[in-house]
């Protein structure tokens, strides 16, 4: 039983692919929030640019 312990304690051989999925998932994270902050500043942009055009062509 504690040879099993010790080898259960020493082996690793999961440990890269959650660390793998771990990054995977901050990335996926920075992304959402980043475009979810960016979604209102290119709205408002594309509100302006139409804004613009429309008091163009009147």
């Amino acid at each position: 039983m504690k040879k099993l312990m010790k080898n259960l304690m020493v082996d690793e051989s999961g440990q890269d692919l959650i660390e793998y999925a771990l990054v995977a998932a901050l990335v996926g994270l920075g992304a959402v929030a980043s475009i979810s902050g960016l979604s209102n500043t290119i709205g408002n942009t594309f509100n302006g640019v139409g804004s613009t055009l429309t008091n163009a062509t009147a």
